[in-house]
């Protein structure tokens, strides 16, 4: 009996170690899942204090507490900070930077689950972008603190202040430039108007020698174009001055304003003038969109000398702009001579009126307000003006 219970007791034995060596396995299993995962944290911790060290932007990282987790090497410039210094409350730490709002940003930024942007100086006169976040966990999406970020905009902050200081000089030489022109243009008027009269006057001299008359046209003639030239002056100055007022426009208004300046060659010429709006409103200055019409339609009426003017006036909008086309059936451009339409005082044709002035101011209100004007042209069929101006 005693041997049969030996027996018993070594079978049990022999179970027991038995199940000892399959929980060993499993032990030896999951110790080596361990190790698996210890060295893909060991190779993650590498990976992170890597990317600090190489990072040229200052980061830090705070609890919920304030209390500084991390930090990387690019933030000790800015922030006196040393290894010791991890589990200690950031306010506690002084830094290089004028009118510091870090905490206040965190505390925002800890209440509200916004990001905040800032633009700091440091005591050594270097600018940083700070942009402070959520730190959140991506497991929960719970927010437990959050990421300060400092990147450098010493370089671009010395650009934009040169620039500043630019403008700031083409300004006033641009002001002084007004001034001049508008003074000028005032101060030339008043002997040029006493000129014109004593011209005038002498034209009508029946008794002036017969030799004088042509000298007199040719008086005439110039002191006329002198006028225009100054009139063309004023005109520029005050464009530049009008070129960012914008409002929502009424086309139909504005073209009706046109044709009624222009009644006189309208009737003469037969003109038709032809209306297509898909968009009648247009955020534009009135002013300047009328002297844009005004060349376009003027112009049109000009140029097309054997027949009567028909002007088809176009308008339709695309994703992304506004389109208005104004067609003519007008004497057309040579491909050689669009380019020269643009130019300051360039005329083509010698024969018919203008100062050549017209389509470089259009073509320098569309552009200065982001547009574009481009021109279709056959000679001896007409041409066709598309401007397109941004939503």
């Amino acid at each position: 009996s005693y041997v049969e219970e030996l027996l018993s007791a070594n079978e049990e034995m022999q179970s027991t170690n038995e199940e000892m060596q399959s929980v060993n396995e499993e032990l030896h299993t999951i110790n080596t899942v361990y190790q698996l995962k210890n060295k893909e944290l060991l190779d993650l911790n590498d990976d992170l204090n890597n990317y600090f060290r190489s990072t040229l932007h200052g980061q830090l990282f705070v609890n919920a507490d304030l209390l500084l987790m991390k930090f990387s090497p690019a933030a000790v410039s800015l922030i006196n900070l040393v290894p010791a210094d991890i589990g200690r409350p950031l306010n506690h730490i002084s830094t290089n930077i004028k009118f510091e709002t870090i905490i206040e940003d965190i505390k925002d930024v800890l209440s509200k689950g916004l990001t905040v942007n800032r633009e700091i100086e440091t005591n050594d006169g270097f600018w940083f972008q700070v942009m402070t976040m959520p730190y959140i966990q991506q497991a929960d999406g719970k927010q437990t603190g959050a990421i300060i970020t400092f990147n450098d905009i010493t370089v671009l902050k010395d650009i934009q202040n040169e620039l500043d200081k630019k403008n700031s000089s083409l300004s006033r030489i641009n002001e002084d430039l007004n001034n001049f022109v508008n003074t000028t243009s005032h101060d030339l008027l008043a002997p040029l108007g006493n000129i014109e009269m004593s011209i005038g006057i002498m034209n009508e001299v029946t008794n002036v020698n017969p030799e004088l008359h042509q000298f007199l046209a040719v008086i005439n003639s110039s002191i006329k174009k002198f006028r225009d030239v100054i009139t063309d002056l004023s005109a520029i100055a005050k464009m530049e001055n009008e070129l960012h007022e914008k409002d929502l426009i009424d086309l139909d208004e504005v073209i009706t304003n046109v044709e009624w300046s222009l009644d006189d060659k309208i009737k003469q010429r037969y003109a038709i003038i032809n209306r297509q709006l898909e968009v009648s409103r247009i955020p534009f200055s009135k002013k300047n969109m009328r002297s844009i019409l005004y060349n376009l339609i003027s112009n049109a009426i000009k140029f097309t000398i054997d027949k009567n003017p028909v002007i088809n006036i176009h308008t339709f909008e695309t994703p992304d702009n506004i389109i208005l086309s104004v067609a003519d059936n007008g004497i057309g451009l040579e491909p050689a001579n669009i380019e020269k339409i643009w130019g300051v005082y360039n005329r083509l044709r010698h024969d018919i009126e203008g100062q050549g002035i017209g389509m470089y101011l259009t073509k320098k209100i569309i552009t200065a307000a982001g547009g574009q004007i481009m021109v279709e042209s056959i000679a001896g069929k007409g041409s066709k003006f598309i401007v397109t101006f941004p939503k």
